[in-house]
């Protein structure tokens, strides 16, 4: 089985590699047949396509690998981009590699590094995050548990997809849970006509977009929190709440050093001092 990324809206990003396999292989696995057999249909391919979606690729995983074991050379894109991307195909992959079955890929277009490379943002390291949640509670707690991370010592630009008509409501959320003065982009329409890459702090962007309705294809990228530097009282607050939970010096010590960013050495010293002469007794 080859994985084939295909063009993310500029038809000419399709690689001559990708045609030849496409053109191959016994069968196209594809998102949508009227998304895939218009392109293919351009580059005079005429390869049978098979529908594999999230509604039918739990079902249709054993006889795809019936038909793989069998011999048969498939080809797996999605409807744009670089296949299992925030699309269908892993549970298909995950089976087809567990079975001992060889999966290779042709690389090509992927609108996430793309908008990464654009956004004048620290393009290492990344977290690619995909879809937030759609509905507004589920998405704020997805967003605070970003921020957990963060406050735990993730820094990564994060990178994210995002439908045209919840920009601004994600924007707001990413303003409200991340802070307002994050810097961003909204990269939209990459390598299309009328791509367009608008950068700024997350508040000003979510004003922007909900007074502008964007369209088209959308990812966000936002820049890594700022590096900083716990206070004495913060640190002596959290080790004493672990200390008091019960925890021995060592794991308090693991624990606040993680969540705080902080050298476990240093942390570890410190709850010693708290902790008083009798912990530190070696007698």
């Amino acid at each position: 089985m080859v994985l084939v990324a295909t063009p993310i809206g500029n038809l000419g990003d399709l690689s001559p590699r990708a045609v030849a396999a496409l053109r191959d292989a016994d069968a196209v696995l594809c998102e949508d047949t009227r998304v895939t057999g218009p392109m293919l249909a351009r580059q005079g391919v005429g390869t049978p396509l098979v529908p594999l979606h999230d509604h039918n690729e739990a079902s249709a995983t054993p006889r795809l690998l019936e038909r793989l074991q069998g011999g048969q050379a498939l080809a797996l894109v999605s409807d744009a981009g670089t296949p299992l991307v925030s699309d269908p195909g892993y549970r298909l992959v995950r089976a087809a590699i567990e079975a001992g079955l060889p999966v290779t890929a042709i690389p090509g277009p992927n609108a996430a590094l793309v908008a990464l490379t654009l956004s004048g943002l620290p393009p290492h390291p990344f977290l690619f995050h995909g879809f937030l949640p759609p509905k507004p509670g589920p998405r704020a707690a997805e967003v605070a548990r970003l921020a957990g991370l963060e406050r735990a010592g993730l820094r990564a630009t994060l990178i994210l997809y995002e439908a045209p008509h919840r920009l601004a409501e994600t924007l707001a959320a990413l303003a409200e849970g991340l802070g307002a003065g994050r810097p961003a982009a909204v990269a939209r329409e990459l390598t299309k006509r009328f791509e367009e890459v608008r950068r700024g702090p997350l508040g000003e962007l979510a004003a922007h977009y909900a007074a502008h309705a964007p369209r088209g294809e959308i990812v966000l990228v936002v820049g890594p929190a700022e590096e900083t530097v716990a206070g004495e009282d913060e640190l002596d607050a959290r080790l004493r709440q672990a200390l008091a939970s019960g925890a021995s010096l060592r794991d308090a010590a693991a624990v606040v050093a993680a969540a705080l960013a902080l050298p476990r050495r240093q942390v570890y010293a410190r709850a010693l001092q708290l902790a008083g002469p009798v912990a530190g007794s070696t007698t």
